[in-house]
């Protein structure tokens, strides 16, 4: 018998929660949402300090990058989770908007109608369930619990007493009127645990009659007849089934999925998909294109007279955090930061800092060597732009990943502005009686050319990939695929520029956004 839905939301991550949950609020609306991975269930989701051991697991895509010709020919690794809440179940749970020059260039000049600034506020608003900060800019009672991290390490406070002290005004609010300046990052957590788009929107609607959740189906490829999306091919259970829809086909599996799986239903660049052996349904040349995240690379110190995270992963604070969510689980690594522009000229910060009291660098994938701090600087209006191919007609295959990282030269120079002033921020007094001597790189005493080469070594993934199905080129205003009937997406490949700041409530608002016009269409 033909199962047939009015709405396949392939991919239940950051947005696709979002719109499982708006599209089932209405009782005569059938949704079915498949996720390529499990159900949320690790330990380690739930406690923040622990999101780095979900990395190169049964959780984890586990990407890896090609060779990146800026940056010593070396490939980069790109985590992403496989489960329930895609990457809001495994990131650093930091809460960013991003600035609204960034949602108003989308509008002016990426033709990207209705997402101007003002106009998606109200969904980050909507979404938004602020422990402190109240109205206009902030919400109270959505689903999306956001708040004050119940532990910070003494070393975080004292990088933001050394940051304003160097010159960057002091902030509570990094989502208020005015984005730049240093302080403590609000995050998505609830009473100390880890708050995803699962358990903010999926979980509490499980019982939802006209809701089905289906997990370990993994998409092959949209169904279409002539231009028209009809269903879902997926593999559930060790079978090929397929999965029709009455409305639209809704693709939410983020800025590496959502491109490949169009690609691999014939929706792409034509000579390519004929490269690998598929057929060419609706030609659109930019599918995958405009790849683009933000670098991340930092100093690390060794420090002194003060403690690292790693101390604390003992039996006793695991107890302190399952009873109390409080004590040094409770910390997202990445504590503090800030926002700050690298010259005067510019419309909006474009250096964002971030923080964290101990040894983190090559995500964390490597032993500390003892007690350490990681001063990071984060490009986060990048000008490079790179793409996303299919190696293999297969779509269990993983896909070409090319950021590009630093093809254009003027992001190294940023790159290098922005370490420069996290190194004079360190040399101030309130984190200065902490900091030993450097570990990567081993001196500070560095050329801007010795400095490149150490950008060049350490820079790694902030885990912002976008961009790839962009407003403007692959989808229009209402998220509608050019070219073909019911079928749209929404996820954080529909942004044609990358916000300032970390890219998870704003996908979070893509997701609400785009559930307002499904249901409007």
């Amino acid at each position: 018998m033909r199962e047939t839905f009015d709405y396949i939301v392939v991919g239940a991550g950051s947005a696709g929660c979002v719109l499982a949950n708006r599209l089932t609020e209405d009782p005569g609306v059938r949704v079915l949402l498949l996720e390529a991975g499990g159900e949320d269930t690790a330990d380690e989701i739930r406690i923040p300090a622990a999101f780095a051991n979900l990395f190169k697991t049964k959780w984890d895509w586990n990407y890896e990058t090609v060779e990146q010709k800026y940056m010593g020919d070396r490939t980069s690794y790109w985590p992403r989770m496989k489960a329930l809440g895609g990457c809001s179940s495994m990131n650093a749970m930091i809460y960013i908007r991003g600035n609204r020059a960034d949602y108003d260039a989308w509008r002016d000049e990426h033709g990207a109608t209705g997402w101007g600034w003002d106009d998606v506020l109200p969904y980050f608003v909507r979404a938004e369930h602020n422990t402190r900060l109240g109205g206009p800019l902030h919400g109270g009672d959505g689903p999306l619990f956001v708040e004050d991290r119940r532990y910070t390490h003494e070393l975080s406070s004292a990088w933001v007493q050394a940051a304003v002290a160097w010159g960057m005004k002091p902030t509570d609010d990094f989502n208020g009127a005015d984005q730049e300046g240093a302080g403590q990052y609000q995050v998505t957590c609830h009473n100390g645990r880890r708050w995803s788009t699962a358990d903010a929107y999926l979980r509490p609607i499980l019982d939802r009659p006209n809701l089905t959740v289906r997990t370990n189906a993994q998409a092959t490829k949209v169904v279409l007849e002539s231009t028209r999306a009809v269903g879902v091919e997926y593999v559930h259970k060790g079978a090929v089934k397929t999965t029709y829809v009455d409305r639209e086909v809704v693709l939410s599996g983020g800025a590496i999925n959502s491109p490949q799986l169009l690609m691999l239903s014939g929706i792409g660049p034509a000579e390519h998909l004929r490269e690998v052996g598929i057929d060419v349904v609706v030609g659109i040349d930019q599918v995958g294109e405009n790849l683009h995240d933000h670098p991340a690379a930092a100093i690390i110190y060794s420090t002194r007279e003060t403690t690292d995270l790693i101390d604390y992963v003992t039996p006793g604070r695991l107890v302190q955090w399952q009873l109390a969510g409080r004590g040094p689980l409770a910390s997202n690594i990445g504590e503090a930061g800030g926002f700050i522009p690298t010259s005067d000229d510019l419309p909006a910060p474009d250096m964002q800092f971030i923080v964290a009291p101990t040894f983190f660098y090559d995500n964390g994938m490597h032993e500390p060597p003892g007690r350490g701090f990681t001063a990071a600087a984060v490009h986060v209006a990048p000008k490079s732009r790179g793409r996303l191919r299919l190696r293999s007609g297969n779509p269990l295959w993983r896909p070409e990943i090319d950021p590009a990282y630093y093809t254009d030269p003027s992001d190294m120079a940023v790159m290098i502005a922005g370490i420069r002033m996290q190194q004079e921020i360190c040399e101030r007094p309130a984190i200065a009686r902490y900091l030993g001597a450097p570990y990567k790189p081993e001196s500070l005493e560095l050329t801007d050319a010795e400095l490149a080469d150490h950008v060049r070594d350490v820079t790694q993934t902030l885990y912002h990939p976008v961009g790839t199905c962009s407003i403007g080129t692959v989808v229009d205003p209402t998220l509608k695929v050019n070219g073909v009937e019911g079928l749209r997406v929404a996820d954080a490949s529909v942004m044609p520029m990358v916000p300032r700041g970390n890219t998870n409530a704003p996908s979070i608002m893509v997701g609400e956004k785009a559930a307002d016009l499904l249901k409007g269409s």
